[in-house]
């Protein structure tokens, strides 16, 4: 069963903003969206994303801001330029990404560009925004200020209201240690908060939630049913997983076998080719292996059903932080 994908073009392009940003036509919103897509491929997305950045989209200005400044590994004075146009819109990753520069390479570097406020000016006007949200209940400006204090009881707060990375992100703080609990009582809580998550639509919620039925004693099936979902939401991990175990290259928590399925799915990774992580070298160890037990045939049965789930399905991503790195 598929995610309903409003679900996951909201968790995709996770954004809260306090006002409304500059309206944008259907072709920039088309690169914005592919831009993004990219961004979260670890690809080059500077062509699309400056499309919609130049036509005022608070959004596409912070992954622009980002883009550049991943590409400098500190924050030069064009990204900053961009935060501050998107900040200035009301969003509130680019106020944060401005109020944490202090701890910008480019804060060693000693080249900070100046900006329109202080770091801490930044982080204050972001809480003076999002707070009275938090305060109303609004599970995202409660996650908002808990990025901005650093205080886990505004983490728990978002998390009790249903906030899908907030839930995933108390999991794995209580997994980690966080907190007094009994051993055996840490991992029941472990497991519903990721449980939760993965309800709510997070796709790394999804894997992980699968690791730990299985590592817990849990049910295949159910096992299964969150791979499987992750793979749906495009989660890399799920797809690989997803794909390599229904073409039993290995065979695990007992799928179906699935040849074709299986060897279709794999080759959707090659779409991350060319951004992170070591997927070409993956492919052409796996693929041959699939292939090897397929007529040809099935192999090109293989290929159209790759292209009916590329087009049913959203793209494929490593789902970053959005303030991680």
């Amino acid at each position: 069963m598929l995610l309903k994908s409003n679900t996951i073009a909201a968790l995709i392009l996770f954004f809260i903003s306090s006002t409304v940003s500059a309206q944008i036509n259907q072709e920039q919103a088309d690169a914005k969206k592919h831009g993004i897509s990219l961004f979260n491929q670890y690809k080059p997305a500077e062509r699309y994303l400056r499309i919609a950045a130049e036509a005022g989209d608070s959004e596409a200005q912070f992954y622009l801001a980002e883009e550049l400044r991943l590409a400098s590994q500190f924050i030069t004075a064009e990204a900053q330029s961009w935060y501050e146009k998107s900040a200035e819109q009301g969003d509130f990753y680019s106020m944060i990404r401005l109020g944490r520069s202090k701890k910008d390479l480019c804060a060693t570097l000693k080249n900070c560009p100046d900006g329109k406020r202080t770091p801490s000016g930044w982080l204050k006007h972001a809480q003076d925004m999002a707070k009275p949200k938090a305060e109303q209940g609004d599970a995202e400006a409660m996650f908002i200020m808990y990025e901005v204090t650093s205080n886990k009881d505004w983490l728990e707060k978002s998390a009790e209201h249903d906030h899908a990375i907030a839930q995933y992100w108390m999991a794995i703080g209580i997994r980690q240690g966080e907190g007094f609990f009994l051993p055996w009582k840490r991992d029941n809580i472990v497991g519903e908060w990721l449980r939760k998550s993965a309800e709510n639509g997070y796709p790394k919620a999804m894997m992980e939630y699968a690791v730990f039925l299985y590592e817990n004693g849990g049910d295949l099936s159910d096992v299964r049913k969150w791979i499987k979902k992750s793979a749906e939401a495009g989660l890399e991990d799920g797809v690989s997983s997803y794909g390599a175990y229904l073409a039993h290259a290995p065979s695990r928590f007992d799928f179906p076998y699935n040849v074709v399925k299986g060897y279709g799915i794999t080759s959707l990774l090659s779409d991350l080719d060319g951004g992170g992580g070591n997927v070409q070298s993956y492919l052409e160890e796996v693929l041959p292996e699939i292939a090897a037990k397929m007529t040809p045939s099935q192999i090109e049965e293989a290929k159209e059903f790759a292209m009916k789930w590329k087009s049913s399905h959203p793209p494929i991503s490593y789902f970053p932080d959005k303030l991680g790195y």
